[in-house]
């Protein structure tokens, strides 16, 4: 039986933090604000498949109070998560990703995205999709005050 589940992540800019988009630390003028790295990419992959096996999402998983997770590689949490997938006996089907920002420019960082999170899922490249757009200046992500992603992923339990 097949499962789908939809994750969704902002993160607002802030001085003096790295950008980390997919695992891909681009060079920009600011980061994003956190308790981890604010990898609102993973992150809303993350909620995506916790979402698919209708578990906690990831606030309860990771909370950002505990001390455990501050300025953690949230590849490594992506990892947990879909090791928690396979102990509960889903396969990991496919990913698909967007994400929002009106600056920096991320399509040169894409592939490395892809490679990044299929590694940390322990899944083919083939099944996980990034796709980087603007808001043509509307909104926050036009204001270039965050970055916003979306993501879903389809999870299958093994039942027929």
């Amino acid at each position: 039986m097949l499962h789908i589940g939809h994750g969704y992540d902002v993160h607002a800019f802030a001085e003096g933090r790295r950008l980390i988009l997919g695992g891909v630390n681009i060079p920009y003028e600011r980061g994003l604000d956190g308790h981890s790295d604010a990898d609102v990419l993973a992150h809303a992959l993350m909620d995506a498949l916790l979402g698919a096996m209708r578990a906690d999402d990831i606030g309860q998983l990771f909370p950002d109070n505990d001390p455990a997770y501050e300025g953690a590689d949230s590849l490594v949490l992506l990892s947990r998560v879909a090791d928690l997938a396979r102990e509960q006996g889903y396969r990991i089907c496919d990913c698909d990703c967007t994400v929002a920002a009106q600056a920096p420019k991320l399509a040169p960082h894409r592939q490395q995205m892809r490679e990044n999170l299929a590694h940390a899922m322990g899944i083919d490249l083939s099944c996980v999709g990034v796709k980087a757009t603007t808001t043509e200046h509307l909104g926050f992500v036009g204001r270039k005050e965050g970055i916003a992603a979306w993501a879903v992923a389809l999870l299958d339990d093994g039942r027929h």
